[in-house]
C-alpha cells in the first residue's frame, strides 16, 4: 500500500502550532547594575572632586567613643580637611555616596564583619564603627574572641571587629641568651616566623564572620625588623633553607595565608584582601625628619615619582607589596579591594604633627602613614559597605 505523503506546505502550520504550544525557555535577565561605589574597580578608576553641594553633614564627630586619639585630627587641632568626594569613572560624574548607616544595619541584620591585619585595617575599622554609630546610639564596644577592637550594634544585631595580626603568620621573639654575643655582632635576638601557621589572634575566627577583610605589608620592612632583630622563617617546624630575606619571606607568607583562608574560611563568606595604604613622607623616612604637613592633593603626573619602585623613593613600598599580594591571590576566591590608587593622591590627609600628645612627634616622628578621621578612610568605608551590601542582596551572602 503506498505511503501517504503530505505536501511540505501543509506540514508547516502544524509545526508552528506545536512550537507555539511548547513552554518558552526562561529569559535570562541581565544582572542589576552595580550602584556607584559597589564595584571593586570603582576605587582604581576615578578622581577626587569637590563634594557636591549641599555637602552632607558629617556622620560622626571627635567625640565618637570608638575613636583612636592619634587619628582624631579635629580634636587634636588640625584644620579641617577639604570636602572632597571620589568620583569613579564608571559613574558618569556621580560621586560615591556616603554610607547609609541605618540602611546598612537593617540590611546586614545578624551579620558579622571581621578585619584581620595591621593598624591600617584598624584605621578603616574605626571609621566604619564611628559611621555606623551615627545610626545606633546603643552601640557598645565588643572585644571578645580575641578582637583587638570592635563594636556591637543592637539596632541591627550587627558586629564589627578587628583582630590585630600584623604579619598574619605567627611570629615569636627569641632573644639571644649570651650578652657577649650581643656585644660582638649587635644581634639582640630574632623573630621566628612560622610561614604556615596563622597568628593566634585570628586562627579561631575563620567560621565566625560573614565577611572577612585581610591585610598585611606595612610591617614587612627593615624599619620594623632591623638587622639587630631580624625575621627568621620556618616551615613545617624547620628553618627554611636557604634563609629568606624579608621580602621573599613576605611572598611565602602571602601564598601560605591565602591558601589557609581558602581552605578554612567557608565559601559563602565574602573574603576581601585590602591593598596597601600609601605613605606620604617627604624629605626623609619617619625617623629621618620625614614630613607631610600639606594641604594639597598630588597631581596624577606626580604619583609615579612618589610611588613607582623604579625611582627608589621612601614611599615605594605600597606598590611593591601590592604586586606580591596580587600574585599570591591569583586563582583564589579572595577578592582584591584595591584602595591604593585613590589614596595616593591624598598627601593632605594624614595626622602628620597633630597626634594629640605633646612629645609624640619628637619621639615617633610625623605620622604620614595613618589617616585623619574623619577623612580618607570614610570613602574606603563607603566603597566597602556598598560592595558588602551588593553581596548580601545579590550574591551568596
Amino acid at each position: 500500500m503506498p505511503r501517504l505523503r503530505l505536501p511540505l506546505v501543509l506540514l508547516l502550520p502544524v509545526a508552528l502550532t506545536i512550537l507555539l504550544l511548547l513552554p518558552s525557555p526562561p529569559r535570562l535577565l541581565p544582572p542589576p547594575p552595580l550602584p556607584c561605589g559597589a564595584a571593586l574597580s570603582d576605587a582604581v578608576e576615578g578622581r577626587w572632586v569637590p563634594t557636591p553641594s549641599p555637602a552632607p553633614p558629617p556622620l560622626y564627630s571627635p567625640s565618637c567613643p570608638f575613636h583612636r586619639n592619634a587619628w582624631n585630627c579635629l580634636r587634636n587641632g588640625r584644620p579641617q580637611l577639604a570636602a572632597l568626594s571620589w568620583a569613579p569613572t564608571r559613574c558618569g560624574g556621580a560621586v560615591v555616596p556616603r554610607v547609609d548607616a541605618a540602611g546598612f544595619l537593617a540590611a546586614a541584620r545578624g551579620r558579622r564583619v571581621g578585619f584581620v591585619g595591621d593598624s591600617l585595617s584598624e584605621n578603616l575599622v574605626v571609621a566604619l564603627l564611628c559611621a555606623l554609630r551615627s545610626a545606633d546610639d546603643g552601640a557598645r564596644k565588643w572585644k571578645r574572641r580575641g578582637a583587638w577592637r570592635g563594636g556591637y550594634f543592637p539596632r541591627g544585631d550587627v558586629l564589627i571587629a578587628y583582630h590585630r595580626a600584623v604579619l598574619l603568620a605567627k611570629y615569636t621573639w627569641h632573644p639571644v641568651d649570651n650578652l657577649e654575643e650581643v656585644r660582638k655582632d649587635g644581634i639582640k635576638g630574632s623573630y621566628r616566623v612560622d610561614v604556615d601557621i596563622p597568628a593566634d589572634d585570628w586562627v579561631n575566627i575563620t567560621k565566625f564572620y560573614d565577611v572577612l577583610i585581610f591585610n598585611t605589608g606595612h610591617w614587612w620592612d627593615t624599619y620594623k625588623f632591623p638587622k639587630e632583630t631580624p625575621l627568621v622563617f620556618y616551615k613545617g617546624g624547620k628553618l627554611m633553607e636557604p634563609p629568606l630575606g624579608i621580602h621573599d619571606g613576605l611572598k611565602v607568607v602571602l601564598r601560605s595565608m591565602a591558601s589557609y583562608i581558602e581552605r578554612e574560611v567557608p565559601r559563602k563568606t565574602l573574603k576581601l584582601w585590602r591593598t596597601q595604604s600609601p605613605r606620604h613622607f617627604y624629605g626623609g623616612e619617619w625617623d629621618h625628619n620625614g614630613s607631610c604637613v600639606s594641604d594639597r592633593l598630588l597631581e596624577e603626573h606626580e604619583l609615579d615619582s612618589w610611588f613607582d619602585p623604579r625611582f627608589g623613593g621612601v614611599n615605594k613600598d605600597a606598590r611593591t607589596v601590592n604586586s606580591a599580594i596580587q600574585e599570591a591571590l591569583a586563582g583564589t576566591d579572595i577578592q582584591l579591594l584595591n584602595l591604593t590608587y585613590m589614596s595616593e593622591f591624598r598627601a593632605d590627609a594624614h595626622p602628620s604633627i597633630w597626634l594629640g600628645k605633646k612629645d609624640a612627634v619628637a619621639v615617633y616622628g610625623q605620622d604620614c602613614m595613618h589617616w585623619c578621621l574623619p577623612g580618607v578612610p570614610d570613602t574606603w568605608v563607603d566603597i566597602l559597605v556598598a560592595h558588602i551590601l551588593h553581596y548580601f542582596n545579590h550574591g551568596k551572602g
